[in-house]
């Protein structure tokens, strides 16, 4: 069980190098990223964008860009499509989001010629490095789906489990998050999670153990949920919250980075590649996790060929 960043960077090197394309790399915390890539031999990069603003960045922060493939392309949408393109040509392996607003660069994800979808449903995945749990937390979705429908909550489930089992847990618990841990017909959250838990009951999800609704506290303390009698194996010790909304989960993850200080990497799941998709203003070091993440995720999916499960309705 992977349980910090520090290991998944040392686990990166028992598979190949990968090449990322990076769609606008515009900014100073992305171009820092990617030369910690190649400094430290985690993965290469093609960048493409303003060449004139990215070597201007560079002799800003003073970053060395020998070995960062540049591709000029000014304009940020025709930039993501032309860093998707290498992707799906096979010049590179993972595609990532520099200084481009996310709607643009999710339509080159999702773009019908050249983009990266498959049959599955794409979802955000937020990665936290959360010490004080002593273990990764995942958080999903907070960037993606704006307000899944149970079905689509349930396929969600299933992309963070697969992704959880590439970070070796071997049987991810999942708590479906709302206000309270009761089901109550006037918070729809609640029903949802009560329904999910059930099809977890019945083996409707491949791998994983589903439980809620379950509140924030009583899904990640111990203590909380023996303080609130909340039994079961999920209580108290979840690996990935299932947020109701996009903006619960886009919220509560910033809040772990910016309140807090923690450090979170932000992948999609359910494409042909890892994807990362940072915000616009995260950290380099999120950047970087995000890079580690998904680099890692891409190599120990070539060896372990973990699949997304299937969802039985």
């Amino acid at each position: 069980m992977i349980t910090n960043f520090a290991q998944v960077e040392k686990k990166i090197f028992e598979y190949p190098m990968l090449r990322i394309a990076v769609a606008a790399g515009n900014d100073s915390e992305t171009l820092y990223a990617v030369t910690e890539a190649r400094d430290k031999h985690i993965a290469e990069s093609v960048v493409v964008g303003d060449e004139e603003k990215i070597h201007q960045i560079a002799e800003q922060e003073k970053l060395d860009l020998r070995g960062i493939e540049i591709h000029h392309e000014a304009d940020p949408v025709k930039a993501s499509l032309a860093a998707v393109k290498l992707v799906h040509d096979g010049y590179a392996q993972i595609f990532m989001k520099g200084y481009i607003h996310s709607d643009d660069f999710l339509r080159a994800v999702l773009d019908k010629e050249i983009g990266l979808r498959t049959e599955n449903l794409l979802s955000h995945i937020f990665i936290l490095e959360a010490t004080h749990l002593g273990r990764l937390l995942f958080i999903t979705d907070g960037a993606m789906n704006i307000a899944p429908t149970l079905e689509q909550k349930a396929q969600i489930i299933s992309n963070a489990v697969a992704l959880a089992q590439l970070f070796e847990i071997d049987a991810p618990k999942v708590a479906v998050l709302s206000a309270v841990e009761v089901v109550t017909p006037k918070i729809v959250s609640t029903m949802d999670a009560a329904a999910l838990a059930k099809m977890s009951d019945r083996n409707q999800f491949s791998g994983g153990i589903v439980d809620g609704p379950l509140a924030l506290d009583n899904a990640i303390n111990p203590a909380a949920a023996k303080y609130k009698k909340i039994g079961g194996p999920v209580a108290g010790q979840a690996d990935i919250l299932l947020v109701p909304d996009i903006v619960s989960g886009n919220a509560l993850a910033k809040t772990f980075a910016h309140i807090t200080g923690g450090t979170a990497a932000g992948v999609i799941f359910g494409a042909k590649v890892p994807v990362i998709l940072p915000s616009r203003a995260d950290s380099k070091a999120s950047k970087f996790a995000g890079i580690m993440c998904a680099v890692y995720a891409a190599g120990a999916n070539m060896k372990k060929r973990v699949k997304i499960g299937k969802v039985h309705f």
